[in-house]
């Protein structure tokens, strides 16, 4: 099986509409959580969320930008970042050994809102004309390829919270296997609309708002969270087999060594020990490396009760002694739950920890739980760290995981 680089990153998110400045937000603990200016806010518990401050006019001209959903717009943004990163030539390139593996949850969940609005607010007849094309969810993946002309394999990933890093392991795979040379792979999510704001409402897995600072009220394994803090955005990475990353001269940030990928069957909203621990496992076999060789993890860390306390307990089953030593931390504290944008984001973000040997602090974490007794980084972020081989767990409604392991590149 042939070795798979990470040759190129891209990311649009709340804290950072690049590679460079998203982890420098995270390093930081710089929230990008605030208030929402939508009407969702007035109708129940949902006042926050992780928003991009975005201008697709700043990318698309008019006629093209009324063909791209919000998540769709997002995905080519950062597609273009990561291509860019890699140093990729299209124009020079076999098109054919190129594809596209995308990740998203609710796809044009915009687009969707716009057309019931039109039909059930509005009452009218008919909704756009491209409203099918724009809001399915393999609309982002079709985006990227018909733009870079890439005739490689075309797959759209839908598994919830995990959808990202579904696309990028099984991209990974068909790199390995020879079934081509690059993919551009990761998530893409853009649903912070009315609809979905009180549906996930009526979930009851939102956090309330911290009345002192809403920015903080999204906080992994502390003891006074009350849930998660839905975000929206795009992280793509270009994946490339290795040898010909090294024949063109690119850049490599870490080689992807481990993918796994395991079905939690107990509840199709609450997860299990078990199932996260099969997840794991499957990756660090994939990798081939002990668990006392992970130097970092980037952990779901949702802010629920119940899915930090199983994390914690999935790790220090994995990773015996060892899960009291390696840092652990969870980005969606500042970043938010982007749904299927957000394993590739975190995914970024363990590359990220890598190149740059640092270790970005689980923000917020203002009150221990004893239940969540890891190292979770509560003082800062930690610089000038020896990290060379770091794992991201993403954990889904629907039993759907995915664990995925990079390693520094010699």
């Amino acid at each position: 099986m042939r070795k798979v680089a990470v040759t190129g990153l891209g990311v649009v998110c709340a804290v950072g509409n690049d590679p460079a400045s998203f982890f420098d937000s995270l390093m930081a603990g710089r929230s990008g959580i605030a208030g929402l200016p939508c009407a969702a806010g007035a109708r129940g518990a949902t006042r926050v969320a992780a928003q991009v401050a975005f201008d697709p006019t700043a990318h698309f001209p008019e006629p093209e930008l009324a063909t791209l959903d919000r998540f769709s717009q997002f995905a080519r943004v950062a597609a273009a970042q990561a291509i860019a990163d890699a140093g990729l030539c299209l124009a020079q390139e076999d098109r054919t050994r190129i594809g596209v593996s995308l990740g998203t949850g609710l796809g044009g969940a915009c687009t969707i809102e716009d057309g019931y609005r039109a039909l059930y607010g509005r009452g009218a007849a008919a909704v756009r004309p491209m409203t099918v094309l724009m809001a399915m969810n393999t609309a982002g993946a079709s985006q990227i390829a018909l733009k870079y002309a890439l005739e490689g394999p075309n797959l759209t990933y839908s598994t919830a919270c995990s959808s990202g890093g579904i696309a990028i392991g099984e991209a990974c795979r068909l790199i390995r296997h020879g079934y081509a040379d690059v993919m551009i792979a990761g998530g893409a999510e853009a649903l912070l609309t009315e609809g979905a704001l009180v549906a996930w409402d009526a979930l009851r897995t939102l956090a309330r708002v911290d009345a002192a600072d809403p920015a903080a009220s999204c906080r992994p394994f502390s003891r006074d969270r009350s849930g998660l803090v839905l975000g929206e955005g795009a992280a793509i990475v270009v994946l490339e087999a290795s040898e010909r990353a090294l024949a063109r001269g690119a850049p490599i940030h870490a080689e992807l060594i481990g993918f796994g990928s395991a079905n939690d069957i107990r509840h199709i909203a609450r997860p299990s020990i078990e199932g996260q621990v099969r997840s794991m496992r499957a990756a660090l076999a994939d990798a081939g490396v002990a668990p006392g060789n992970i130097d970092y993890i980037n952990a779901h860390g949702t802010a629920t009760q119940v899915g930090d306390r199983v994390e914690t307990a999935a790790i220090k089953e994995v990773f015996g002694d060892h899960a009291y030593r390696v840092p652990v931390s969870s980005t969606k504290a500042v970043h938010g739950h982007m749904m299927g944008a957000t394993a590739a984001a975190e995914f970024v973000a363990a590359v990220l920890a890598i190149t740059r040997r640092s270790v970005p602090p689980t923000a917020h974490l203002r009150a221990a739980d004893p239940d969540c007794d890891l190292d979770y980084v509560a003082e800062g972020g930690r610089c000038g760290l020896p990290i060379r081989t770091a794992m991201s767990n993403s954990f889904a409604f629907g039993g759907s995981s995915a664990v995925l392991v990079a390693r520094g590149f010699d």
